[in-house]
């Protein structure tokens, strides 16, 4: 038996002022590393000021590090615990906490605990969130998400590409 999760559209209008309403089921959700990234706003929407997406990260997720060439990027971490590498320093991120990673500076986040953590994450200007949505597998309801090694990097070679972002090695 299998089943077809269909993702709710983004909103097309909001209102006449060009203000937009993402209700809480909206968004396009991936799996991405592992985790589960819904998508909730786009350059494309937002004129191109942000992007903004929704994190769950289980225990082991999170991306190899990695750059942006185009946009900076913020995150503010909802529950669990998230440990960070940018640039040459490791830490860890607690609920309440917001990392800010200029853009070219390499950097990665990992779920190095015992239970889930959940995040908001955004990259201004907006665009390079349209990575998760067209490299991301499809959910697949009452399955987990498969972590990604390194070897799932050369199939998302174009897409790296066409994002500015770039994988390199952990310091």
């Amino acid at each position: 038996m299998s089943f077809t999760l269909s993702q709710p559209e983004f909103p097309q209008h909001a209102d006449a002022g060009g203000g937009l309403h993402v209700p809480a089921d909206a968004g396009v959700s991936k799996w991405v590393f592992g985790d589960t990234y819904t998508t909730k706003l786009t350059g494309q929407l937002t004129k191109g000021s942000l992007g903004l997406v929704e994190a769950s990260v289980p225990p082991g997720g999170g991306p190899v590090p990695h750059t942006h060439a185009h946009e900076d990027e913020i995150f503010y971490l909802l529950s669990g615990e998230l440990e960070f590498l940018s640039g040459e320093r490791i830490f860890t991120a607690h609920p309440g906490d917001v990392v800010f990673i200029p853009r070219t500076v390499h950097h990665r986040f990992r779920n190095v605990g015992v239970r889930p953590a959940s995040m908001l994450f955004m990259y201004t200007p907006g665009g390079a969130e349209g990575i998760f949505i067209e490299g991301g597998d499809e959910p697949e309801p009452g399955k987990a998400a498969q972590l990604w090694g390194p070897e799932r990097l050369p199939q998302l070679a174009d897409l790296l590409v066409k994002y500015g972002i770039e994988a390199v090695p952990e310091p």
